[in-house]
């Protein structure tokens, strides 16, 4: 019969008695009362009226999300007769540790609390967060050898089975605090790497993660006992082995590796025959004259919420970090007719792994093309300027810096006044909105298209009523200033592109 148990709870004032040399974060980091924690359990339970669903949220995305999410609290222990299998169902409970090398405290807080809510994202229960302050992390250990003892500690007394660090280990450093502090120890890159696996949908966003996954485990593959035995090889100097099989041999670890390379040149092929076919749709936009505008920005700043307040997208939307991954394009247009794309692009985050940049680069060249960047910012976040200067970095290595930049400050609803005012003086010509409730879109509905590459040849031209086509096409990629109609056909005063100006030439008036 399955059994249920309770799951062994720790309180974080516990460990306040034991005088300790780490540095504890000022903030909690209790999933109950952290804010985030509550988005674990958001909608569960509840059923939507499909009469009822809006279809600019993404909640029946959201539903489907959510369908098997694991609860706090609850254990499910299913144990056969025979007691040969145990299988238990769970939150990861976790403990955080960060190095504080330079800059403020605030900066090491607001760093941890991100990796907090990255955690969560990924399914754990963050039970404590502890920085150390370094001149720079330790070689061996990362936080140093006379800390791992009180990290340790630490670990036994929360009952916590995982430490995440903040920031990239070495494999060294991966393998001696795994040895010494006896729990599953993952740094920020995997943390990250496992949230883009379980929130890539599409083949070619699944194909990228596993391609960032394979390049981050190879350099840190390691074996125990049997996995290192040889595969191949037979008794040296002897006959038992037969032709090809005498000699030393082949480890596991060796055949590991030469499998995992096979496969990461599989998927690189995959993923450029990919960006082959997003080249060809990237150039028919091109060719259309169509205008491509790229929102970007870091991640859980609002960008899908921005983009289904502007297009109608219905792109899913939850207070999550990275909950989408894969790029979403919609057509809209201005108020003076103009046609335009929005795409949503992948978030940034702080210390983003080159892994990823590396293996998103053909989707994150969406940003490098686009003729305009909507750069969202969290307003309400701790730190919007760091926000900025981390999005900046990584448009940097994709060779979109030089793109236009309208700047979106998002969420001014959840911020208070002092914050805004701050930032309006950070920003002056900044655009601040609220996707959630739809104060400032028709503000930067005008900036948007005020900042769109306008045509630069003004013509005349009389078109006859059978070529409508031209018509619309001239409404889709130019500017119709005046319209008569006459009667030999529609005079137009409009302002194109040289491309089109050069189809109209026979038709000028």
């Amino acid at each position: 019969m399955p059994a249920t148990n309770p799951v062994v709870t720790a309180e974080l004032g516990t460990i306040e008695q034991r005088p300790a040399r780490l540095c504890r974060c000022a903030r909690p980091y209790d999933v109950s009362r952290s804010g985030r924690g509550g988005s674990l359990l958001r909608n569960t339970y509840q059923t939507p009226v499909l009469d009822e669903v809006d279809p600019t949220t993404g909640e029946l995305e959201l539903e489907e999300r959510h369908s098997l999410r694991r609860v706090a609290g609850l254990s499910t222990e299913l144990t056969d007769v025979t007691e040969v299998e145990y299988r238990q169902l769970r939150l990861e409970r976790v403990v955080l540790v960060g190095v504080w090398t330079e800059g403020k405290i605030a900066d090491a807080e607001n760093s941890l609390t991100e990796l907090a809510a990255l955690a969560e994202t990924a399914g754990s229960q963050v039970l404590e967060g502890l920085i150390q302050r370094r001149g720079r992390p330790d070689a061996a250990t990362f936080i140093g050898r006379g800390k791992v003892d009180e990290l340790r500690d630490v670990v036994l007394a929360t009952g916590a089975d995982t430490v995440i660090c903040d920031g990239e280990l070495s494999p060294s450093q991966l393998r001696n605090l795994e040895q010494q502090i006896k729990v599953k120890v993952v740094d920020r890159t995997a943390l990250i790497l496992d949230i883009f696996a379980q929130h890539a949908k599409s083949k070619e966003g699944k194909a990228q993660v596993e391609l960032a996954q394979l390049q981050y485990l190879l350099p840190r593959l390691r074996g125990w006992g049997e996995s290192l035995s040889r595969q191949t090889g037979g008794r040296a100097g002897g006959a038992g082995g037969g032709v090809g099989l005498r000699g030393p041999g082949e480890t596991k670890l060796e055949t590991d590796r030469r499998r995992i390379n096979t496969r990461i040149a599989r998927l690189k092929r995959e993923i450029k025959a990919m960006r082959t076919v997003r080249q060809t749709k990237r150039s028919r936009r091109q060719a259309s004259g169509v205008p491509a505008v790229a929102i970007a920005g870091y991640t859980n700043a609002g960008k899908s919420s921005l983009l289904n307040r502007l297009t109608q997208a219905g792109v899913l939307v939850e207070d999550a970090l990275f909950a989408t991954l894969d790029p979403t394009t919609r057509r809209t247009a201005a108020e003076d007719g103009r046609v335009y794309t929005l795409s949503d692009t992948v978030g940034f985050v702080r210390h983003l792994p080159h892994h990823i940049v590396e293996a998103f680069r053909s989707t994150l060249e969406e940003v490098a093309h686009a003729d305009l960047v909507v750069h969202v910012v969290d307003g309400a976040h701790p730190d919007p300027g760091g926000q900025v200067s981390a999005v900046r970095e990584v448009l940097g290595e994709v060779g979109a810096d030089r793109i236009p930049e309208l700047l979106v400050i998002n969420k001014v609803d959840a911020a208070d006044e002092e914050t805004l005012l701050r930032l309006k003086r950070t920003w002056p010509d900044a655009v601040f909105v609220s996707a959630r409730s739809g104060s400032g879109i028709a503000e930067l509905h005008a900036a948007i298209a005020d900042k769109l590459p306008r045509p630069a040849v003004d013509m005349r031209v009389l078109l006859p009523y059978d070529r409508g086509d031209l018509v619309a096409h001239i409404h889709r990629s130019g500017q119709v200033l005046n319209t008569r109609y006459l009667d030999d056909g529609t005079e137009l005063q409009i302002r194109v592109d040289e491309r089109l100006a050069a189809e109209l030439e026979s038709f000028q008036h």
